[in-house]
């Protein structure tokens, strides 16, 4: 077994990203190494109930500075009005200099990032290895890397998917969406080709080729840390509240649809109106977990005229993220995931037992959709017009072909699924991953030791 290390972790600061950062730093703390985990203030209490190992896990909050356009108080990207995240990439630009002392004074072996592209840079200076840790699909990481990509669409230079790779519709789609991300995939590009080692959230048995192709741009071997799930429920976090448990038990197996699009969709007051109204229209028990659209300081201001009492009884529409998401989705009375594919949703909703329906709002999401869709065929996606709004019609029309039991592609994508699941909860198969990881880092840093 390799010598014990220390590892800083100095993830973007969205919760989306800091909370498989967790997941991961709990593996190493579990094997026996240290982890300094820098994070802004509020967001360390909000994920100390999911340390494991506080005795190996430092939190090291960071207060983030000033920069144009961010509002007093936020320090991550759900503080924002908005989901382009330039401010908060901006704002943890400028504690360079504080993380150079912390990186001098604790003499770290390995410094782990994904959006903060001058972290190379800044270990090599200090003989530090850098560990480029891309959380999003490595179909969209293959898709930012591959040659010609800026030159259009569908199919860039080598891009191993024609299947998932952007055509008609969904590449315009993409075009709407990258536009406010294009920034930040430029990071982790850089990122990418300048740091010591590659690691994607992923496993070879869902995206193997998408692996290999970054590889090759990459020209350096890349280590998959598989879906790095949190410990089991009983270890990690409490039983169902009751409140979510009791109005779920009032219903039969499989009925009720749950719908959460992360702490980083930010919906128009007339989408969100119209998320709300397609729910309505299904027919089924609901639960929507959605921020306050824009312009608004609370879901329930903004609900459609006369919605709460028409749904009184079988719909929830619940004001931001679900902590105990996870626990509702393995409830029996669950019986369909609307997401938007964002990478925790998606590995979530391939280890749960419901069926998948896709609303993407990132760029990320576009292509991780597609891989779900086009690909593996586990899911459907929600139709959108061309400037990317979707209708309450389409809501109602995915949620109903996936959820009525003569629906040939609800028991097509019900059957693949099933399968993927049985690959990805089969014994040793993600332990494995994560074991194999954390030795190919003990790896480096002992070469790095000795020589």
């Amino acid at each position: 077994m390799g010598s014990k290390f220390h590892a800083f972790m100095y993830p973007y600061f969205a919760f989306g990203h800091t909370i498989p950062y967790l997941h991961l730093a709990n593996k190493l703390a579990e094997k026996g190494h240290r982890v300094t985990f820098l994070l802004p203030t509020k967001a360390k209490n909000q994920l100390e109930p999911l340390n494991l190992f506080p005795e190996s896990i430092l939190f090291e909050p960071l207060t983030l500075p000033y920069v144009d356009g961010l509002p007093i108080g936020a320090e991550t990207n759900s503080d924002l009005p908005n989901t382009s995240g330039k401010v908060i990439s901006d704002a943890m630009d400028l504690l360079r200099g504080h993380i150079e002392s912390k990186v001098r004074a604790l003499k770290p072996d390995l410094i782990f990032f994904d959006f903060v592209y001058w972290v190379p840079e800044m270990a090599k200076e200090f003989g530090v290895k850098s560990v480029s840790y891309q959380i999003v699909s490595a179909a969209c990481l293959a898709m930012a890397l591959a040659p010609g990509v800026e030159l259009g669409f569908p199919q860039p230079l080598g891009y191993p998917s024609s299947k998932v790779a952007l055509r008609g519709h969904d590449a315009k789609l993409y075009s709407i969406f990258t536009n406010s991300s294009k920034r930040l995939m430029g990071r982790v590009t850089t990122g990418l080709k300048n740091c010591d080692v590659v690691a994607i959230r992923t496993c070879a048995e869902i995206e193997g080729k998408y692996c290999s192709f970054i590889e090759r741009q990459c020209e350096r071997k890349v280590l998959l840390t598989g879906p790095m799930f949190p410990e089991p429920q009983e270890k990690s976090v409490k039983q169902l509240e009751d409140r979510w448990n009791h109005w779920l038990n009032g219903f039969e197996p499989g009925s009720v649809v749950f719908c959460a699009l992360g702490s980083q969709t930010f919906l128009e007051k007339d989408q969100f109106q119209e998320l709300c109204l397609g729910m309505e229209l299904t027919g089924f028990p609901f639960i929507v977990a959605v921020k306050p659209p824009r312009g608004s300081s609370t879901t329930q201001e903004a609900l459609p005229e006369g919605f709460e009492e028409r749904v009184k009884g079988r719909g929830i529409v619940w004001g931001g993220w679900v902590e105990q998401q996870p626990l509702i989705l393995s409830h029996g009375s669950v019986g369909c995931f609307v997401n938007h594919c964002g990478s925790s949703l998606m590995w979530e909703s391939l280890v749960s037992d419901c069926q998948i329906v896709n609303i993407p709002q990132l760029a990320d999401e576009v292509l991780a959709t597609r891989l779900l869709v086009e690909e593996l065929e586990v899911s459907v996606k929600v139709q959108r017009e061309d400037s990317g709004w979707f209708s309450k019609e389409n809501l109602r029309d995915a949620v109903k072909s996936v959820m009525d039991k003569d629906s040939e592609i609800g028991n097509l994508v019900n059957r693949n699924h099933k399968k993927l699941k049985e690959t990805l909860i089969s014994p040793g198969l993600l332990s494995g991953y994560a074991d194999n990881f954390v030795e190919a880092l003990e790896s480096e840093v002992n070469n790095t030791k000795s020589s």
